[in-house]
């Protein structure tokens, strides 16, 4: 660890670099879902907040709107309509109550042996190459089926921004060396600039300040119970996330300051952004890749990130001008993020010494990775898990089930 301390003006220029990198997926959910934008940046600003609280701030991670809630939220919201929607968001953070529960009670020795490198390594990869159909959709200029940005302009300004962002992280040095990812968002904006996709309408028509217009949630029992279980997958996830980072950074975060405080954390800041009206949030993978490029493990730069979300939240025209940088931009460096997630599980992997010459971990590994990136779902009456919560689950199933086997020398 260095001596000096850094300079609070850099610490807060990788707080607003590490905005930046969560930014185009925090706006997405409530975008796809109808629930309101700013509501999703200022619950994300409180529950970083929360969880740096409940964590004693010892862990360099951001809270950013969950994509597991997407397609239930879409369901719920056509069901029960809006307000029972929030409340059931809001009521899902009682299965990481439960989990905090049992990792205090059991201990992390437990978490340690129902989650073992065989389990954690794929659901990590699946986390990071999931998402490689948005960082493609969004590098394309596809929103859903809708081609927003032409094809062509699309790939190109993508294509500039990632190679920006990687020879900033490669051949940098000094300040630079540190903001990759800005480097790239402002030369991909700049060209799309020169390109004319980018449109300052949202600009000239926000108002400087806005208060965000808060939802009201009601507890309608049956939306609640459709929506808890859908809280497996964040919290296989989290579990994940916080095993990732600590990878990055070299430090076990579920000894101390303790995954029952992690999970904690996360309930609560899922809690209070459904009381809010903002999507429930979850620890963000692509920051824990923007940890890995820039090497900044300070959970200082994590408070800064949450203070300018908060900020955005109520600067009508500071949050329209960041919502004018053009999609294939953040898909560009998206590209890069989420291929580094899918290397930390790798890595995890063999950092574990898991020896994929025995059938039984071979099994593990192929049946998580195939179910996890092919989106397989089950669905049991109201009842479902699929993608990431599915492949979790099968991964903990299946290492607790097989029979273990020694392996041939």
């Amino acid at each position: 660890m260095s001596a000096t301390p850094e300079p609070v003006w850099r610490t807060a220029l990788s707080g607003a670099q590490i905005l930046f990198v969560a930014f185009g997926a925090t706006v997405l959910v409530p975008l796809l879902t109808g629930l309101n934008p700013s509501l999703a940046l200022l619950g994300a600003g409180v529950g970083t907040l929360i969880f740096q609280v409940c964590t004693k701030r010892q862990v360099p991670i951001y809270l950013g709107s969950s994509f597991a809630f997407i397609a239930p939220v879409i369901y719920s919201v056509q069901t029960w309509g809006m307000p029972a929607t929030l409340g059931a968001l809001a009521s899902a953070s009682f299965f990481y109550y439960v989990a905090a529960g049992l990792v205090k009670w059991r201990g992390v020795d437990f978490i340690h042996k129902l989650l073992p490198p065989v389990v954690i390594g794929p659901v990590v990869m699946v986390i990071g190459l999931g998402l490689a159909q948005v960082a493609v959709n969004m590098s394309s200029g596809k929103a859903g089926d809708a081609q927003v940005v032409p094809y062509g302009t699309a790939l190109g300004v993508a294509a500039v921004s990632l190679i920006a962002t990687m020879l900033t992280a490669i051949r940098a040095k000094g300040l630079l060396k540190l903001v990759p990812i800005l480097v790239g968002v402002a030369v991909g904006y700049v060209l799309s600039l020169f390109l004319g996709i980018v449109n300052f309408q949202k600009v000239i028509d926000a108002p400087w300040l806005a208060l965000p217009q808060f939802g009201h949630p009601e507890f309608n029992l049956a939306a609640i119970l459709f929506m808890i279980p859908v809280a497996i997958a964040p919290i296989v996830e989290h579990v994940g996330g916080i095993l990732a980072i600590g990878s990055v950074v070299g430090k076990d975060y579920t000894d101390s300051p303790g995954l029952h405080r992690t999970l904690l954390g996360d309930g609560l800041a899922v809690n209070v952004a459904g009381l809010f009206g903002g999507p429930p949030v979850t620890t963000y993978g692509e920051v824990t890749g923007a940890v890995m490029l820039t090497k900044n493990y300070n959970p200082v730069v994590m408070t800064w990130a949450a203070g300018f979300a908060i900020l955005m939240a109520f600067v009508g025209k500071f949050g329209a001008l960041l919502q004018t940088i053009p999609m294939p931009v953040m898909g560009g460096i998206m590209m890069l993020l989420f291929g580094s997630i899918a290397g930390i599980g790798l890595k995890t992997i063999m950092d574990g010494k898991v020896e994929l010459m025995n059938p039984r971990n071979l099994c593990i590994v192929s049946v998580t990775l195939v179910t996890g990136i092919g989106g397989l779902g089950v669905h049991i009456g109201s009842f479902s898990l699929q993608g990431i919560s599915l492949c979790g689950v099968l991964a903990v199933l299946l290492n607790l089930v097989l029979p273990k086997v020694q392996a041939e020398h």
